[in-house]
């Protein structure tokens, strides 16, 4: 495995969440140290006068060991929309989140930076969460959705990745729609359409075991 990996997705809410954390759960039972990364989000809450997002606080607690949460999200906004938008007072500025992240590096054995949206919404004015991949300069694992138009959105999201000039090192597909019908016949066929290793197939869960779905990943 590389030292760091960016986690991509085919749409917001694909679970993006969930596979990273699943992947956060194989790395430590082969032994290794990760923590996770979120660096922008948006929808957050307010903890002790401070915003915090709940995925990201996720992430800072299955780390293998304990960080700040600013060091793990340093831009949290708190209405639930584009961060462009939520974030117009305070924009995303990629030498902050390279600084956070070379940062976290030096803490553990794997970074998992977790993107926010799809490959290309708006971080900023003039940036998208692509130039953040790019910034950052990791190999992409894409999260595919398993949900009708999940194909479509797979192959244009892939595309997009390999244009951007970085390196796809694999894609998990998750089931999130239970009622999905012909759930194995498009993963079959996005096995054969998309040119990157099928690292594991995450079960339709109502509330994850993390540790059940590390065990469905292959990292390899």
């Amino acid at each position: 495995m590389e030292n760091a990996y960016f986690i991509t997705g085919t749409d917001t809410n694909v679970g993006k969440t969930w596979a990273t954390l699943a992947l956060m759960h194989a790395i430590k039972q082969q032994g290794k140290t990760v923590v996770g990364m979120k660096p922008v989000a948006s929808g957050c809450t307010l903890h002790q006068g401070h915003l915090q997002n709940e995925d990201a606080l996720l992430l800072q607690a299955h780390g293998s060991i304990q960080v700040d949460y600013a060091l793990v999200n340093p831009y949290a906004y708190l209405q639930p929309v584009s961060p462009h938008i939520a974030g117009i007072d305070n924009p995303v500025n990629l030498d902050k989140v390279l600084a956070n992240f070379t940062a976290l590096k030096a803490l553990a054995d794997i970074v998992l930076v977790e993107g926010v949206g799809g490959w290309y919404a708006p971080i900023n004015d003039q940036q998208a969460v692509s130039d953040l991949a790019q910034c950052l300069a990791l190999p992409v694992i894409l999260v595919v959705g398993i949900r009708l138009g999940c194909i479509n959105h797979a192959r244009l999201t892939h595309e997009a990745i390999f244009a951007s000039g970085l390196a796809c090192a694999g894609w998990l597909a998750l089931c999130n729609d239970p009622t999905m019908l012909k759930r194995d016949e498009n993963i079959a066929t996005l096995k054969k359409l998309l040119n990157t290793p099928l690292l594991g197939v995450l079960p339709y869960q109502e509330c994850a075991d993390f540790d059940l779905l590390a065990r469905q990943l292959s990292l390899n």
